[in-house]
C-alpha cells in the first residue's frame, strides 16, 4: 500500500477521539476549547468519510472475487467488479490528495493589498477594478470585505488599497493572487483607440491573531509614533493625536493607521496589518530560496513575479503559471473566479503528489 494510506488509520482514531472528547460535559462547558476541537474534527471529517467508503469498496472488491466462481453469483460478481475497481481507483486519488501537507495558514482570513503599479492613471483604475471584482467574488463566498486603508487617485482610481477578508478558509482560495496582473485594454483617455499595457500588484497575507503572532514580532523591535489624523471634510482632524504610525527597524516596515476615531483602535488595526507584512517579507525570503530548489506549478507569490495578463479587446484572462487561457474577461472581472481559483488549487496539488513520488 502507499505510505501515505499507511496514516489514514491513525487519522481515523484521532476522529474518533474527538468525537468523544466533544461528547465529554467538561468540554462542552469550555466553549474555547470546545470550537477547537470542533474545528478540528472538521478539518478531518471529509477524510474519515472518503477512507470509510474506501474500506467498504476494498470489501466489496474481495467478496466478489471469492463469487467470482459460483454458478449462481457470478455474473453478479463481475458486475460488482466493473463497478467497483475505477471507484476504489477514484478513491485513493482523493484520499492521496486529502492527506497532502496543509498550509497552516489556509483557514486563516486575510489582509490584501492592491497598488498601481506601472501605467500611471491606468494601473490606478484597473486597482479599482481588481478591487472590485474580489469583492464580488468574496460576496459569493459569504465573505466580508472591510477597507482598512486607501489612497485615491484624481481620475477615480487607487494608488493603494488594503482590505480585510474574513470568512471561511479565505486565504486558502485567495493566496494564489498575489503577483503582477497586467491590463491590457484602451484607455478612456485614449484618443486614437491604441491599447495601453499597465501593472497592478497584489499582496495577500494571512491576518494573525494576537496568540497566532506570538514569537513572529518582537515589541522591542516596534518603534511606535503618535500624531494627528489629517482627512477630509474637517472633522476630527488635527483635534487628538489618534493616528498610529508603527515601524519595524529590523525590516524597516512601516504602518500608519488613523481610519478609526481612537487611538487604540487604530493601534489594533496597525499591528494586524504589520504581523500580516512581516510574516509576508519573511515567507518571500524562504519561499525563493525552496523555490530556487524545484520548480512548481503555481510560483513563488512574490509581487513581483507576471501571474497573470487580462486582454479586454479579446476578453482573455491568461494566467502565466499553469498556462490557463479562459475568454471570458467579461465574466472573470465581474467577480467569477472559480474556474481560474480551482485550476491553481489543482495545479498545486498535483506538483505537491509529484514531490511525494520522487
Amino acid at each position: 500500500m502507499d505510505p501515505i494510506f499507511q496514516q489514514l488509520q491513525a487519522v481515523v482514531d484521532r476522529y474518533d477521539e474527538l468525537n468523544q472528547m466533544l461528547a465529554d460535559p467538561a468540554v462542552m462547558g469550555d466553549s474555547q476549547h470546545y470550537m477547537e476541537l470542533s474545528k478540528e474534527a472538521g478539518s478531518i471529517r471529509s477524510t474519515v468519510e472518503t477512507f470509510k467508503r474506501y474500506e467498504k469498496v476494498i470489501d466489496g472488491l474481495q467478496e466478489a472475487q471469492t463469487l467470482l466462481g459460483d454458478p449462481e453469483m457470478g455474473d453478479l460478481a463481475k458486475e460488482d467488479l466493473a463497478a467497483l475497481k475505477p471507484e476504489k481507483e477514484e478513491l485513493e486519488e482523493q484520499l492521496k490528495v486529502l492527506m497532502l501537507p496543509k498550509d497552516p495558514n489556509d483557514d486563516k482570513n486575510i489582509i490584501m493589498e492592491i497598488r498601481g503599479a506601472a501605467g500611471g492613471d491606468e494601473s490606478s483604475l484597473f486597482a479599482a477594478d481588481l478591487l472590485n471584482m474580489y469583492r464580488r467574488y468574496a460576496e459569493s463566498q459569504g465573505w466580508q470585505v472591510q477597507i482598512v486603508d486607501e489612497t485615491t487617485t484624481e481620475v477615480g482610481g487607487y494608488k493603494e488599497v488594503v482590505l480585510m477578508i474574513v470568512g471561511d478558509r479565505v486565504f486558502s482560495k485567495l493566496k494564489f493572487e498575489s503577483g503582477a496582473h497586467r491590463v491590457q485594454r484602451v484607455p478612456q483617455t485614449e484618443t486614437q483607440g491604441r491599447i495601453h499595457t499597465s501593472t497592478t500588484t497584489v499582496g495577500v497575507m494571512p491576518e494573525f491573531e494576537e496568540v497566532d503572532a506570538e514569537g513572529l514580532i518582537d515589541p522591542k523591535d516596534v518603534r511606535e509614533d503618535v500624531f494627528r489624523a489629517s482627512g477630509a471634510g474637517g472633522q476630527h482632524v488635527n483635534k487628538t493625536s489618534s493616528a498610529i504610525r508603527l515601524t519595524h527597524e529590523p525590516t524597516g516596515i512601516t504602518v500608519s493607521m488613523q481610519d478609526e476615531r481612537s487611538q487604540q483602535q487604530n493601534r489594533a488595526r496597525a499591528w494586524k496589518i504589520l504581523n500580516a507584512r512581516i510574516y509576508d517579507h519573511f515567507a518571500q525570503q524562504n519561499e525563493a530560496e525552496y523555490a530556487a530548489q524545484r520548480k512548481t506549478a503555481v510560483g513563488s507569490g512574490a509581487r513581483s513575479e507576471r501571474i497573470r495578463t487580462y486582454n479586454f479587446p479579446q476578453n482573455r484572462v491568461t494566467d502565466h503559471r499553469i498556462g490557463l487561457t479562459i475568454n471570458k474577461l467579461d465574466r472573470i472581472i465581474n467577480g467569477e473566479l472559480e474556474e481560474i481559483i480551482d485550476a491553481l488549487v489543482l495545479a498545486e496539488q498535483t506538483a505537491k503528489l509529484a514531490e511525494l513520488k520522487q
